[in-house]
């Protein structure tokens, strides 16, 4: 054993780490490191070198080879005497380049051999960022559907681009039946030639609801094409867990169908070989051999969920996906896993979906819209029976994830922690012989590059040689910030490329751009940084520019010269220049530092049209609805150059947001217009989700060319019952009394009424806000809380946690830190404007401890808010709600619509084909089963909302009596009819209408086949059932009677009441003479000396039962 030093601040990033410390393998102690701790590194120093070791505390170290290594590369690394780069791993030494900051919602990128940047914009565009000039064109603009998250969205350069120019694109197109398209398009110069588009591979797809269409390509050596396809089902109407709604007229809901699907292309990764003159062949290798009924050949890995971003290594042509996971908050044993996501190492199989995700945790079969849930799914052996599937029914195993965590992590990879936004790249090869200064080190040689979007953060995943297992994962440039990275590829030069989408939510974020990053072991060029005011306008136009936050990162002087793009140029740092002509122009700055290393960045200026201002006039932003209310919206647009606005060219995109990112569904197009937004929320109860309205509008350009401009607002909307856990900021007030660390903290909740978390540990000054909040049309404020002291005030104020004080609310002792109640306090009133809303904990008057005050669920927001047509209210019950099939069952449902918008529309689903139009319905069941019903109610404005009731039925009981039975009248055995007895010893007798059998030493249990009097009948070739009564007062151990399959002693299965300790019933099979004995095979018996047991076949499968509860 070693000492292992724990240090105060980790040295990763400053430093270049050569090994690490795995803390799950000892006992860290105090100051524990977690998952990344560092214990040996170097880095160079004043001119020299420093190597750092903690290894080696101990005699039996210096006896270790390894060691003995360690400390000699270590001796002649410091000496110099050996090269070695102590660089390789600090974020100083690399260098974050942009190339394009005026990026709307850039997808997906490729490097040419020449350097050009090619990268999609969702819209439809193709954009070139050129290196000779920084600027960047637009080479086409294709005519894509950009709903439920369609659009241009792959783009892959031809392994031969330099001598063929072929560019694939995997694309929307807009129009025509619902498909997605792969097509090879020829790059002249920097244009491309829409009308040459040769057509690789149709994707079929819905367009009636969201989601995940994936996108992503690469290419292996020898020239075959990956493409990701996404599962294409709605996820938001299955809490959270996997889409399996099987009903009629739900197929767009059940991932079975595509994911699953082996004769579908979606929720898949495709390899196929180009051809020169269009389509495709199939290269041998893929999951499924060319003419394999029922399967697609293309296919080369299928159940994926959202493969959204794949990878490649060149070196051995593996693949690497990064699939994104369904939403549930935690998991539930009746559906399912908690959210998980996945890296993986892809080799042709199954990976799963909608069966099993992450590593292999199964979800269960489930009876939509409510249940009941059934089994967990089969993880090695899946079967798809959904009415849905065109392709097989048996399923190849799925195979468990190579990486996967949820929102707070897995212990398995603890480096990464919590997230739920994988994102797959490249494998990094160096080139020695490459004398590009950009490309990164021999270091990296052989790690796969990942993002994870909603943390803001990038890794390596250290794989084996043959890249077929991981070894390790490191954080990546921590220093370095990066605002969801969004695709990355390295260069021919052997830098990272890398699109980052910005932290806005429905994209068109002025934080989103594209960049390189390069290595540069030594003194970096500046930041170049251009803004300016205004950016378009009539001819003639003054426009101040600005160079603010442009820097040297080495503290250089820098200086500066800016090209207005007519032909004038300044030397100022914040120029202005007055444009006399209409036209489009590209300002761009040039900085420089003392070393005449220099950067630039680019500000687009429209001379001669105007952009639109687009404002959403209703709802405010953070105004308050519930799931299933229709919102209305009114957009108001003024464009000083078109005058009078066309309503129709205004849209209005609906997303579903969800943490930090957003799901795009319904486009309306109008100045104003209703929103239907969804029944429910999709990610279930507890998830942090709102609803999120974008207007746009775009104008007809202006004089001289000028180009046409877009304007656009967005803003997001609050649900009514707002979880406390998704707070945007906590803190504490200065005149807070509260001893603890300042803030809330999250916890996992015990309220019996649900909620994931709750906010605790709250003291006196502790506030958390909810940001954006507008309180138009709330009437009052009910809080969910708890408390196991004495309680405290809750004051709500606007803005800042000592603004206007809106109201206040007493929390009252409850008992218990989790017995919740509600505590409900009129708004008098309400601020109509938007900002955040703060909720600041203080003592009851006269108290001055600094102690807990109470915990808090969720706080509802009472009233109208910005609904502009609620639901109606419905409720559904059945009499009687279980029985015997044929059972008719009589449905009251009672529905009322608060606006009064009636007739309201009634539609009953009974769950087993049978359907009704009215509100109180009769029905009859005439098969066994469990079935949901659902009364679904519509009011004359088209919102809905549903009831259900769940209806139990049980297959008629059979009759005892018929067939072979027998009554064991008389008083002797029917040898006849009971043709065998095993062992006879002429100890049975038939009295009073019963077989009497008395208990004696002997088993056929295992090696032992002595038990006495086995009478037994011939089983018919057929389906037969046998049930008897049996009376056994056991008073010893092992005392036993029941039925039996008997093959012979080695072969058989018995149900049998037993003593073990006390009254079982139990299950056991022998085969081969080997017994299954199992725990769960054995239960209570029900009370009293008799009891009722079953043996019944279909032919081929024996089932056993008991009686249960008579």
């Amino acid at each position: 054993f070693d000492e292992w030093y724990n240090f105060r601040a980790n040295p990763r990033g400053q430093v270049h780490v050569l090994a690490s410390l795995d803390e799950t393998s000892y006992a860290p102690g105090t100051g524990a490191m977690g998952a990344d701790h560092p214990t040996a590194w170097c880095h160079d120093f004043d001119g020299g070198r420093a190597w750092y070791t903690g290894i080696g505390h101990t005699r039996e170290s210096y006896a270790e080879p390894q060691f003995l290594a360690h400390i000699l590369g270590g001796i002649q690394t410091s000496s110099g005497a050996v090269d070695a780069d102590c660089t390789a791993s600090q974020t100083a030494s690399f260098e974050k380049v942009t190339l394009d900051s005026n990026t709307n919602n850039p997808m997906e990128l490729d490097i040419a051999p020449d350097g050009r940047v090619f990268y999609v914009e969702r819209d439809g565009r193709v954009q070139i960022v050129k290196p000779d000039t920084g600027q960047t064109v637009t080479a086409a603009d294709l005519n894509v559907t950009t709903g439920n998250e369609d659009g241009l969205l792959g783009i892959r350069l031809d392994p031969n681009f330099a001598s063929n120019g072929w560019v694939y694109l995997y694309y929307s197109p807009n129009g025509g039946a619902p498909r997605n398209l792969l097509s090879r398009f020829t790059v002249t110069g920097d244009t491309i030639n829409l009308a040459g588009e040769s057509l690789v591979l149709q994707v079929d797809t819905q367009r009636n609801t969201c989601c995940h269409a994936g996108g992503s390509m690469v290419f292996d050596s020898a020239g075959n094409l990956f493409l990701s396809t996404g599962d294409n089902t709605n996820p938001f109407e299955s809490s959270g867990f996997a889409p399996l709604d099987e009903r009629a007229g739900r197929q767009d809901y059940d991932a079975q169908r595509t994911s699953a699907n082996t004769n579908d292309l979606r929720g898949k990764v495709l390899r196929i070989d180009p051809s020169d003159g269009g389509g495709y062949t199939v290269p041998a290798g893929n999951l499924f051999a060319q003419g394999t009924a029922m399967t697609r050949p293309e296919i080369y890995a299928m159940g994926f969920r959202n493969p959204f971003r794949i990878g490649i290594d060149k070196q051995t042509n593996t693949l690497l996906v990064a699939d994104y996971g369904p939403d549930a908050q935690a998991a539930d044993p009746n559906r399912g896993p908690e959210g998980t996501v996945e890296w993986n190492i892809v080799t042709p199989g199954n990976y799963g979906w909608p069966y099993c995700h992450g590593g292999n945790y199964a979800f269960n079969d489930y009876q939509f819209p409510s249940g009941p849930s059934g089994a967990k799914f089969d993880c090695a052996a899946p079967v798809n029976n959904s009415p849905n599937n065109t392709g097989l029914t048996n399923l190849p195993p799925a195979i468990a994830a190579t990486v996967d965590y949820d929102y707070s992590g897995n212990p398995r990879f603890p480096e990464i922690g919590g997230g739920g936004a994988p994102m797959g790249g490249p494998v990094y090869r160096y080139n020695a012989a490459s004398t590009s200064d950009r490309k990164w080190p021999a270091y990296f040689d052989g790690k796969a590059m990942f993002g994870e979007w909603n943390q803001n953060k990038m890794y390596t995943m250290q794989v084996s040689n043959d890249v077929r297992s991981l070894v390790d994962i490191n954080n990546l440039l921590s220093g370095m910030t990066f605002i969801r990275p969004m695709d990355f590829e390295f260069g021919p030069d052997g830098a990272l490329y890398i699109i980052e989408w910005g932290s806005g939510f429905g994209g068109n974020n002025d934080d989103s751009g594209v960049y390189r990053i390069d290595y540069i072991a030594g003194e970096r060029a500046p930041i170049a940084v251009a803004t300016a005011n205004p950016v378009s306008g009539p001819a003639p136009l003054t426009v101040a520019f600005s160079s603010e936050g442009s820097r040297d990162p080495d503290g250089q002087a820098i200086t500066f010269s800016w090209a207005f793009g007519d032909g004038q140029t300044s030397t100022e740092a914040n120029p202005t220049h007055s444009y006399a002509a209409a036209g489009n122009y590209t300002a761009q700055l040039t900085v420089t530092d003392t070393e005449q290393r220099s950067a630039v960045a680019n500000v687009l200026v429209t001379v001669g049209n105007t952009a639109p201002t687009v404002t959403l006039t209703f709802p405010p932003d953070g105004g308050f609805f519930n799931w299933g209310d229709q919102v209305r919206y009114t957009v108001n647009v003024t464009d000083p150059e078109d005058g009078t606005i066309d309503c129709g060219r205004v849209t209005l995109q609906y997303y579903l947001g969800h943490d930090e990112h957003a799901h795009p569904l319904q486009t309306y197009t109008g100045c104003t217009g209703v929103v239907q937004t969804s029944l429910a929320s999709g990610h279930g109860a507890d998830a942090n989700v709102f609803a999120v309205f974008e207007a746009t509008y775009t104008d007809n350009g202006g004089s001289g060319g000028s180009n046409p401009l877009t304007g656009r607002d967005i803003e997001q909307l609050q649900p009514k019952r707002k979880q406390a856990e998704y707070f945007t900021t906590t803190g504490r007030v200065p005149d807070g009394l509260g001893g603890g660390d300042p803030g809330v903290v999250r916890e996992t909740t015990g309220d019996t009424a649900g909620g994931f978390q709750n906010v605790g540990f709250i003291e006196d000054g502790d506030w958390w806000s909810f940001n954006p909040a507008n309180l138009t049309g709330v009437d009052s404020l009910r809080v969910r809380g708890a408390s196991g002291g004495t309680g405290g005030r809750l004051e709500v104020r606007s803005g800042s946690a000592d603004g206007a004080l809106l109201l206040m609310a007493t929390i009252p002792g409850t008992g218990g830190w989790q017995s919740y109640t509600d505590v409900t306090v009129d708004l008098p009133m309400p601020s109509t404007s938007t900002g955040p809303l703060f909720f600041v904990a203080r003592n009851h008057v006269g108290e001055t401890g600094g102690g807990g005050l109470f915990n808090v669920n969720w706080v509802d927001f009472l009233g109208r808010g910005v609904t502009d047509n609620a639901p109606p209210v419905v409720t559904a019950s059945a009499s009687p709600t279980s029985g015997t099939a044929p059972i008719t069952v009589a449905f009251t449902g009672t529905a009322t619509d608060a606006e009064g918008n009636t007739p309201l529309v009634y539609a009953w689903d009974f769950g087993d084909g049978g359907s009704a139009n009215t509100l109180n319905a009769n029905h009859t069941y005439t098969v066994p089963g469990t079935f949901t019903a659902t009364l679904t109610v519509t009011d004359s404005l088209g919102a809905s909302a549903y009831a259900t009731v769940t209806i139990r039925v049980e297959a008629p009981n059979p009759s005892c009596l018929g067939g072979r039975s027998d009554d064991f009248n008389g008083s002797t055995l029917d040898k006849a009819r009971w043709s065998t007895i095993v062992r006879e010893n002429q100890s049975y007798s038939v009295v009073g209408g019963a077989l009497m059998l008395p208990t004696a030493a002997g088993d056929i249990y295992g090696a032992r086949n002595d038990a006495t009097n086995l009478v037994l009948q011939p089983t018919p070739g057929t389906a037969w059932q046998a049930t008897t009564r049996l009376t056994l007062p056991t008073t010893a151990n092992y005392q036993q009677a029941g039925l039996m399959v008997y093959g012979d002693d080695d072969n058989y299965a018995k149900v049998d009441l037993l003593h073990s300790g006390a009254r079982r019933v139990e299950f056991i099979r022998e085969t081969a003479g080997v017994p299954r004995n199992e725990a769960a095979d054995s239960t209570v018996a029900p009370a009293g000396d008799g009891i009722y047991v079953r043996v019944a076949s279909d032919g081929t499968n024996r089932k056993i039962g008991r009686e249960h509860a008579g």
